[in-house]
């Protein structure tokens, strides 16, 4: 059994990757909040590690200029420091990555995506006009 440090509060078991996983779902990329897309389902998280018992984890942003950048890694910072057994947190951007349209989750495709693939539209002329468009020079 262990003992609690001097400031009484007993010591944390260090999260599991799939802990601090299901916890960054809670943490939204704030260009897609309003469709409830999170950080992790946009696949801007690269990896999680525990070893040591404080979480490392490494982002792969959407930009490099992303002026929200700072606040992510904060948030981040926030959520999991309660899941990390020495209450620190790493959180770092790799650069040697970009971050492509492949990292999205299938549920974040379908979220983002406001037009039907090509494939299931068969007459493209007779879509645009059901949608509203014009034919031709009308």
């Amino acid at each position: 059994m262990s003992e609690a440090p001097a400031g009484g509060e007993a010591p944390v078991a260090a999260a599991s990757e799939t802990a601090i996983r299901d916890a960054l779902r809670g943490i939204y990329d704030p260009c897609c909040r309003e469709r409830g897309i999170s950080i992790v389902d946009m696949g801007l998280v690269r990896s999680i590690e525990v070893g040591d018992g404080c979480p490392r984890i490494e982002l792969i942003l959407t930009s490099g200029w992303c002026p929200f950048a700072a606040r992510v890694l904060n948030e981040i910072r926030e959520t999991v420091r309660p899941l990390s057994r020495t209450g620190e947190v790493t959180v770092e951007v790799a650069w040697d990555e970009p971050w492509t349209m492949e990292r999205l989750s299938d549920e974040a495709r379908a979220k983002l995506r406001f037009l039907p693939d090509p494939s299931e539209v068969p007459d493209r002329q007779r879509y645009i006009e059901e949608k509203g468009g014009k034919k031709g020079n009308d």
